[in-house]
């Protein structure tokens, strides 16, 4: 009989289920932020390809700021 009292206590234990609840839902935002920067990271890098190959392209104004 104490094996019965021992699993049926072990079964209404709730104590730790909730440190189990936020570990699940923390490595399910860990899981979406890595998706997320994997997702955006090839987008900005052909983003910041065009931006300098622009730049590389223009020239520059010859100005001259020692004439008053």
């Amino acid at each position: 009989m104490k094996l019965f009292a021992i699993i049926e206590n072990f079964r209404n234990d709730e104590s730790g289920a909730v440190t189990v609840d936020w570990v699940v839902l923390t490595a399910a935002i860990v899981g979406l932020g890595i998706a997320v920067v994997a997702s955006v990271r090839s987008g900005t890098t052909h983003v910041a390809d065009a931006i300098d190959e622009s730049l590389s392209a223009g020239t520059l104004a010859d100005v001259d700021f020692d004439n008053n």
